[in-house]
């Protein structure tokens, strides 16, 4: 299971991978329960490899943040994003300290998300270039060319 396949369904909780296309839209499985449905192509769909949070300075990629989480909790689950939220936005300044206060405020989300993928076994969430490589959080020099 690669971060790229990955997606948050806009008005469905949790998170789906992508299976395959159908008809009218995309067949995605939960990972929460394993049960696959057709999410119709008006529905707003993201895949996580393409969001990011911003920074004081840039913005980084979820995957980062990610790695950051997978980091402090030496790869468990962390805190329940419903219990407390002074103590979700704490944790979350400890694990990502320069998040822009005023303009990230779905904490909650990406620390159940970290949650359910840590859940589903996800332990690897580096993003794979298209010629196989990983990235590294670095701009490729070559591209920019």
């Amino acid at each position: 299971m690669e971060l790229k396949d990955i997606l948050a369904i806009s008005g469905q909780p949790g998170l789906f991978r992508y299976v395959a296309r159908s008809s009218n839209g995309v067949i995605v499985e939960s990972l929460a329960d394993g049960r696959r449905m057709n999410s119709s192509g008006t529905a707003k769909i993201s895949a996580l490899a393409e969001i990011a949070i911003y920074t004081e300075t840039e913005e980084l990629p979820l995957w980062q943040v990610f790695e950051k989480f997978y980091a402090y909790t030496d790869g468990k689950p962390t805190i329940d994003a419903k219990l407390d939220a002074v103590l979700l936005k704490k944790t979350f300044g400890e694990v990502v300290p320069d998040y822009d206060r005023d303009r990230v405020h779905d904490m909650k989300k990406v620390v159940s998300w970290f949650n359910l993928l840590v859940g589903a076994g996800m332990t690897d969430f580096r993003l794979e270039k298209e010629d196989g490589t990983e990235t590294d959080g670095e701009k490729d020099e070559a591209a920019a060319e």
